[in-house]
């Protein structure tokens, strides 16, 4: 039955009674669904429906733990599993800080993350949903001719958690989709432009608004050419500034501090950004699409500031880094059923300030608005914090956008761009994976160019 965590929960307590005197037992059970449609030329160019069952088993004997993990819940199957997770603990070497979550009494935060509509959705709306967009996408505007991708996704998932230690719990959610590039073109110019909206299910989506901004990304650029090297405020669309602060926030986790590859180590209680920035971790917040009921091992999901008003507030804590850390667990723990826990941020989002975009950019007289960087992931140090990537976007000259550029170079570290955000605008975006942000203005960044 769609949506049943009942029998998944079982399934997993049944692995967990088997556990043996002094052994800890964990095991953690998902399922998934997912369709994706993508469109091109008026047609249909690909259908993927995909459905997917892990079941994951950890045990910890004298602090050895082994894992196994398994794509069926046949018997034979689940038992050979267990065994093997067991062999693996026998060889594995002793760590003081291995163990399982324990219950730790933080309530869990209700949600409405299930949307039964998504399954009342046929294949053929879905189908529609995609070659729409890619209509509109092309009716638009003379200059985009042709779209580079158009499409709709969705899934479900559900999951269950139980543990020697008391934990139990399950959870379920449903998330949909729809993106388009579109391709602008001026005689031998191509420009591209993309566009995305999410929701729980397909009447939450909105294509005139997609199809419009993917055009309006794609248009606005055409004529880009790289300028000048010169220092400048910087404005970072919503959807680069949510890439900024997942780095940031990545180097927010215990792990990282423990492990040496945080900048931020040591710093807590300490203005490491401007004070109009606060962060925070909240899979509290059902309009992220990465919201849950409960972590990767059981606990309930909690709001976690990371930032408030400039200042580092704490660190991100699974299980085993708390443990080793000396405190305890801040719900952080991410994984899957084929994975140990790991820590790491879960639905990340900037707190929006009281200014739109357009108000925010009125009041600068020289900057750029960026929509778009390439390069990130090699040209970030989340170690260091040195940060060099390339960049696309739009000057702006005395309150207003003016010429495209391209080919041009944002250097800075994360340490300085936290510290000179200026203002923070009011409108908060959330993306598919789960971050929501807001447009940022960044004072006098380095901008290299010709």
């Amino acid at each position: 039955m769609i949506g049943d965590t009942g029998e998944l929960l079982a399934l997993a307590q049944q692995v967990v009674d088997q556990a043996r005197p002094g052994e800890q037992l964990e095991c953690v059970v998902g399922r998934s669904r997912g369709t994706s449609v993508k469109a091109y030329g008026g047609e249909v160019e690909s259908f993927t429906s995909a459905e997917s069952f892990g079941l994951g088993i950890r045990v910890i004997v004298d602090h050895r733990q082994g894992f196994a993990h398994a794509g069926s819940h046949a018997t034979d199957v689940v038992a050979a599993t267990l065994a093997e997770a067991r062999d693996n603990a026998g060889f594995g070497e002793p760590d003081e800080w291995n163990g399982l979550a324990a219950p730790d009494g933080v309530p869990v935060v209700e949600q409405d993350l299930w949307d039964e509509a998504l399954f009342a959705t046929t294949t053929e709306r879905k189908v529609e949903l995609a070659l729409e967009l890619e209509r509109r996408v092309t009716g638009l505007d003379p200059r985009v001719t042709a779209v580079r991708s158009a499409g709709y996704g969705d899934g479900s998932g559900e999951f269950a958690v139980c543990s020697t230690a008391g934990i139990a719990v399950a959870g379920r959610s449903t998330h949909c989709s729809i993106s388009a590039s579109a391709l602008a073109h001026d005689g031998a110019e191509t420009q591209i432009g993309g566009a995305v909206d999410v929701g729980r299910q397909p009447a939450h989506l909105d294509l005139v608004q997609v199809a419009a901004d993917a055009v309006d990304r794609a248009t606005r650029m055409l004529g880009a050419s790289p300028t000048d090297s010169q220092r400048l405020t910087v404005v970072l669309d919503p959807r680069v500034a949510a890439t900024l602060l997942g780095i940031a926030g990545g180097t927010l986790s215990g792990d990282r501090v423990q492990r040496g590859r945080s900048p931020f180590a040591d710093r807590l209680g300490e203005a490491i950004a401007s004070p109009v920035l606060t962060l925070a971790d909240d899979p509290t917040d059902a309009r992220s699409m990465a919201a849950d009921s409960h972590d990767g091992e059981g606990l309930a999901c909690r709001r976690n500031p990371l930032i408030v008003d400039g200042v580092l507030d704490r660190f991100l804590y699974d299980g085993y880094s708390a443990r080793r850390a000396g405190t305890t667990s801040t719900g952080s723990a991410v994984r899957g059923s084929r994975s140990t826990p790991g820590v790491g941020c879960q639905a990340l989002a900037v707190v929006p300030g009281d200014r739109s975009p357009e108000e925010l950019i009125a009041g600068i007289d020289r900057g750029i608005l960026v929509q778009s960087l390439s390069g990130v992931h090699s040209g970030v140090n989340a170690v260091s914090g040195d940060f060099s990537v390339g960049a696309e976007g739009l000057l702006i000259r005395d309150g207003a956008l003016a010429e495209p550029v391209r080919e041009v170079t944002l250097g800075s570290t994360i340490q300085r761009l936290l510290l000179g955000v200026e203002a923070v605008g009011d409108d908060l975006e959330w993306l598919p994976g789960g971050t929501g942000s807001a447009t940022l203005v960044i004072a006098d960044v380095s901008l290299g160019g010709r």
